[in-house]
């Protein structure tokens, strides 16, 4: 498969070729849970991919309890739905382990520690009312002389399966990250067998054609080449452009790889920017390193043709939002034009009480249009109360 056909399958699977009609939890548990540093991304993710998406539907998810933001894949923080957490948590928690002794940051001052003993702390500072990082670390301290707080909390995030409660995590508040027991706050207790299989087959049906190394970048696990071994009977198997054994679902959407794509505003950190080892399907390795900064951070992506050309920055000044789009690749005008209507979409839902909201190229078209001056001021759209 050319990763043009490989890009084409994964947009689809991803809503990113067409809107979905999905309900807001059933797209979350489709896409295998949406990655949420930040408290903002979740929201934009679903955006992007549903028709008729309203910010309060996912807050209402999370305060009602099922949704919840939990470290799980990749040892980063997801919104998973609340029965995917109590499987996909257990099944993350070989990185986990492996992090409190690879962690150049902490592993140090957990070296020797009693690991139950620290786990049945976390549980127990826990069981009456959630607690920050911050608030936990002196009474670690306290029961752990001559160890470091912070250290410990980073331990007891490894070992005890623990959701951000709100306020954290819903649209327009904030809040430092409390933290509470997955099964005290679902009222459920963990998959006592998680099923590894299963597992690879949801990734398959949201993120794939997809090589072992692919599955292995989104979970942060390994050996799971060994998985799709044993899967293989089940699935399709493709030779991908770059080498490896591509893996598949048999009735997955494969489009035409001539499938127009619209123009999408990904969400920061978006998931499907981060799911596989081998990103060319969507991304050139010269774009991604401007995508990709060196502190983590995964600017807004502007999909063009179904591949990266841009990144976007909101700014918002009192009543006016703007949207700045940094071209990384050649736009052609037509795709300027659908740039900005999709961007006029984003700020009308981002910043509903905005009454002046603007688009903005910034830097140069190449292949296009330079702009600046009188020629910057005609590219900018406005979108009136």
């Amino acid at each position: 498969m050319s990763n043009r056909a490989l890009g084409r399958a994964t947009l689809a699977r991803q809503s990113l070729l067409s809107r979905s009609d999905l309900s807001a939890l059933d797209m979350i548990e489709h896409l295998c849970g949406l990655q949420a540093q930040a408290p903002a991304p979740p929201y934009f993710a679903l955006w992007a991919r549903l028709r008729r998406f309203r910010a309060d539907t996912l807050s209402d998810l999370v305060e009602n309890r099922a949704v919840v933001r939990i470290v799980a894949m990749r040892g980063t923080v997801f919104a998973l739905s609340a029965s995917d957490a109590l499987s996909f948590r257990p099944l993350a928690q070989p990185l986990l382990d492996r992090d409190l002794h690879t962690n150049t940051q902490h592993r140090s001052s957990l070296d020797g520690i009693d690991l139950d003993a620290l786990a049945a702390a976390g549980r127990e500072l826990v069981r009456d009312e959630p607690r920050t990082q911050s608030q936990m670390r002196p009474l670690l301290e306290q029961r752990f002389p001559g160890r470091d707080g912070a250290a410990l909390a980073h331990g007891v995030r490894g070992l005890v399966p623990m959701v951000q409660v709100p306020p954290r995590g819903l649209w327009g508040r904030s809040g430092q990250p409390a933290l509470a027991t997955l099964e005290s706050w679902v009222g459920r207790p963990l998959s006592a067998a998680p099923s590894i299989d299963t597992m690879l087959l949801r990734y398959l049906a949201a993120f794939g054609p997809a090589s072992a190394r692919d599955a292995q970048a989104w979970s942060g696990l390994t050996r799971l080449g060994e998985v799709l071994d044993r899967l293989r009977p089940r699935l399709r198997v493709f030779a991908g452009e770059s080498g490896p054994e591509l893996f598949d679902l048999p009735d997955a959407p494969r489009p035409d790889p001539n499938t127009p794509a619209p123009v999408r505003i990904l969400a920061p950190f978006d998931n499907v920017l981060l799911s596989h080892a081998d990103r060319g399907r969507l991304v050139d390795d010269d774009v991604r390193k401007k995508i990709f900064t060196q502190n983590g951070i995964v600017k807004p992506a502007v999909l063009v043709n179904g591949r990266v050309a841009a990144f976007t920055t909101t700014v918002v000044e009192k009543s006016r939002a703007v949207l700045e789009v940094e071209p990384l690749a050649t736009i052609a005008k037509t795709h300027r034009a659908a740039i900005e209507a999709e961007g006029r979409r984003l700020l009308k839902f981002a910043h509903p009480e905005a009454t002046d909201r603007v688009v903005r190229f910034t830097g140069s078209i190449r292949g296009g249009l330079a702009l600046s001056g009188r020629e910057e001021a005609d590219s900018v759209l406005r979108d009136g109360a």
